[in-house]
């Protein structure tokens, strides 16, 4: 998952150390022990996913099947419904802490997973949790919090099969300047989140940066693929090249976002609705992106639209796609 990046940590009060001593005492204690999924490893479920993901590897379909790895968590979750009966844990009397303390707000940032054997239908999972660590104070651009990180270990039937690492900020939120603060220009724009660029998938904003939209092309068997991705997801072969996107498409799907609100999305500033959508290429991929130049009530399934490339700020350019009747506003925002 993409992190919230800590900056350097800035001069404050010092601590409470008796506060401190007790985050610091969560660490190694239990989260969940003899947890069990709901369902045994199965076949329905290892299909959904890699329709939704659109992986059609074929490792994973057949009698000889294993479910995808990235699915590691997905056997430990309990659904909309939860895993009933489950007593309070360390973790609740963490955040209770924390929440205390008025580290009320909470955001995911990253996890990490290892993988020690496959999963295969059949398999029963069990899982078990602890705290690993709790960081010290930390400030961010959202707040000032903890990091906290929990370690899960999967098996199957039995055996150690991958650990899953996850870790969130529990975080108050940083208070929002105002208006005195922002000087004479006037209120300052929200800035749009940035997009999670590592070495996968840095080519494909090189390319949006020169004005360019580059679809991967698998080396092997040919298929386009986006987004990136370090090896094919059809065939399995790790080499590849890339081709320009010739800017057709049409909207595939699309969400109208109402809540939360946020500014930096709409060019105007406005706080929403904005519509999202499910865009795909005339080369016959698919990309999320904003649709532009109509209000957020006259997108339509099946409207033509135009890649362009929008200056969001002096750092990011952003591809989005124009409705085929709208005229375009220079820079590429909104009409």
């Amino acid at each position: 998952m993409s992190g919230e990046q800590e900056t350097p940590e800035r001069a404050q009060a010092p601590a409470d150390a008796a506060y401190e001593r007790a985050l610091k005492a969560f660490e190694g204690r239990p989260a969940t022990t003899g947890g069990t999924g709901k369902d045994p490893v199965n076949e329905p479920m290892i299909r959904h996913w890699c329709e939704a993901m659109g992986d059609a590897h074929p490792a994973y379909r057949g009698p000889d099947a294993t479910a995808p790895p990235t699915m590691l968590q997905a056997w430990t979750m309990g659904g909309l419904a939860g895993h009933q009966g489950r007593a309070a844990g360390a973790h609740d009397a963490l955040f209770a802490l924390l929440d205390g303390a008025g580290y009320t707000a909470v955001v995911a940032t990253d996890c990490e997973q290892e993988y020690l054997r496959p999963l295969r239908p059949g398999d029963a999972i069990s899982y078990d949790s602890v705290i690993e660590s709790v960081s010290v104070r930390k400030t961010t651009k959202l707040g000032t919090g903890h990091f906290v990180t929990t370690r899960m270990d999967v098996r199957a039937n039995g055996e150690l099969a991958g650990t899953h690492r996850f870790r969130i900020l529990k975080y108050a939120p940083a208070a929002r300047r105002g208006p005195t603060e922002r000087g004479a220009a006037g209120p300052s724009r929200a800035k749009r989140p940035r997009p999670v660029v590592n070495r996968d998938n840095a080519g494909f904003w090189d390319g949006v940066a020169a004005h360019q939209l580059l679809i991967q092309r698998c080396g092997g068997c040919g298929r386009l693929r986006l987004p990136w991705l370090p090896g094919c997801n059809g065939c399995g072969a790790a080499e590849w090249d890339t081709v320009e996107a010739s800017g057709a498409a049409t909207v595939f799907s699309y969400v109208v976002m109402h809540h939360p609100p946020f500014p930096a999305f709409s060019a105007s500033g406005a706080a929403g609705p904005y519509a999202v959508g499910l865009i795909e290429l005339a080369e016959g991929v698919r990309m999320v992106s904003n649709v532009v130049g109509v209000p957020y009530d006259r997108v339509r399934i099946g409207m033509p639209v135009q890649l362009e490339f929008l200056q969001v700020d002096e750092e990011l350019v952003l591809p989005v796609f124009r409705a085929g009747d709208a005229p375009a506003t220079g820079a590429g925002g909104e009409g």
